[in-house]
């Protein structure tokens, strides 16, 4: 099996599990368009109503990061090493992959990613 089948499916199968307990891993996809990821953030977050205590994030350009198998190896790594218990994943890509306040200003929309403006990114993609 190739490794990234095996991540691939290990992290499927960790969140589909569903709550265990603390720590938490987060796993969000972000990309240009609702069909194309070009980021994942994991974040482990240690107890409820807290910020994550480590994140990280990984970024591709080429491919949608969601298939690729170094990356999925990794995430899986990263989660592992936190000793998550439990893990969430969103279903698809939840909005764009700059950061507002870093990537471009405070209040307004991403200059780079046109798909994403104006749109509720939990319930219109």
């Amino acid at each position: 099996m190739k490794p990234f089948d095996f991540s691939k499916k290990r992290l499927e199968k960790k969140a589909r599990r569903g709550f265990h307990g603390y720590p938490l891993a987060t796993i969000a996809y972000y990309g240009p368009t609702n069909e194309f990821a070009s980021k994942v953030a994991v974040g482990i977050v240690q107890q409820e109503n807290a910020a994550p205590a480590q994140l990280r994030k990984w970024f591709g350009t080429e491919s949608d990061i969601r298939h690729d198998p170094a990356i999925a190896a990794e995430v899986l790594a990263f989660i592992e090493a936190a000793q998550a218990i439990s893990v969430v994943m969103t279903r698809g890509i939840i909005g764009c992959p700059h950061e507002e306040g870093i990537d471009y200003p405070e209040g307004t929309e991403c200059p780079e990613c046109p798909f994403w403006r104006g749109r509720d990114r939990w319930r219109d993609v």
